[in-house]
């Protein structure tokens, strides 16, 4: 029985990384994808377990082999998920996590329909605003330029079968778990991983 596939997607700002690092830690079952990408690494990012960091013509011809189960380009930069180490794990039986944004999972959905979508909301466009601010990381046009962005990847929500309004982590910590618990308990997968049981 394979494994689930599943994704979950988020405006910046929302905490999709700390409950995606949460997730990872208190499940071990759950195996995050690496995707492959032609940016540089950033300080204290590691070649294979933040990124699979590749020069651009190798991911060109990875591209044009069909290696990618979705890929985009996103400021310059390529991005890709590759499809034979997630068709690998997930016939192993392992959960597999992608970290990716609407699009992406566009993609992904066309070539595996049975993908479960999770989309984290900030509790307002007020308080992700203020979320940014706080990081004191950008100018005032970044935060707008956000903020917009954001805005516009919020109305794809509904494309995702889980919402998940995080506004206590914690709480969006055991809704994200809950989640991941209830499809290991849907009867295809339960039948196959204890046929036994189902012997009356």
């Amino acid at each position: 029985m394979n494994g689930s596939l599943f994704i979950i997607s988020a405006p910046s700002g929302a905490g999709k990384s700390t409950l995606t690092a949460k997730l990872l830690e208190d499940d071990r079952d759950v195996y995050l994808s690496v995707s492959y990408t032609t940016r540089a690494p950033r300080p204290g990012e590691v070649d294979g377990r933040d990124y699979h960091f590749i020069e651009k013509a190798q991911f060109m011809r990875m591209l044009e082999r069909g290696e990618f189960l979705e890929s985009a380009e996103v400021h310059g930069n390529h991005y890709g998920t590759s499809e034979a180490w997630i068709r690998e794990q997930r016939a192993a039986g392992h959960d597999i996590l992608l970290e990716i944004d609407w699009q992406g999972a566009q993609q992904v959905r066309r070539i595996v329909p049975d993908t479960i979508g999770i989309f984290v909301l900030p509790p307002s466009i007020a308080e992700l605003e203020q979320r940014m601010r706080r990081r004191g990381q950008d100018s005032e046009d970044v935060v707008q330029r956000r903020i917009a962005v954001a805005a516009d990847e919020m109305s794809h929500a509904a494309e995702f079968e889980y919402v998940i309004i995080n506004n206590d982590f914690e709480e969006a910590r055991r809704d994200l778990a809950a989640i991941v618990r209830a499809s290991r308990l849907v009867y295809s997968r339960q039948l196959a991983r204890k046929p036994d049981v189902f012997k009356f």
